[in-house]
């Protein structure tokens, strides 16, 4: 799928090796609903390490990981914006006002778009 080819390249730029699909972030519940909104699947990117101990007492987060992990962003969306194909713009839904993205959970709305494209 080109989403995790553009994911996978960026992490390979920022590693220096290819990424370990490990199916891991599963408490982060916010996946399921963008997936059942978008029909489309969902990446999450490497920004924590497996000694992390997420969600414990004693959970830790080394800066490396936070440096590393905006340069994963980044490159992410610099790979996604090489892909072609149906862009959003051909999208027929009325586009939210600047009013209505301030407001909690506005941008899960633009998720719903069920145009064809």
């Amino acid at each position: 799928h080109p989403n995790f080819e553009a994911a996978a390249k960026a992490t390979r730029k920022v590693y220096g090796r290819d990424p370990d699909y490990t199916r891991e972030g599963g408490s982060i519940p916010i996946t399921t609903a963008l997936e059942e909104a978008t029909n489309m699947n969902v990446c999450l990117l490497p920004v924590g390490a497996c000694d992390d101990m997420a969600h414990s007492q004693n959970e830790k987060y080394n800066v490396s990981n936070l440096i590393n992990g905006v340069k994963v962003l980044g490159l992410y969306l610099h790979e996604l914006g090489k892909l072609k194909g149906p862009k959003p713009s051909k999208c027929r839904c009325v586009e939210l006002t600047e009013e209505e993205l301030m407001e909690p959970g506005a941008f899960l709305r633009g998720f719903k778009c069920k145009c064809v494209m």
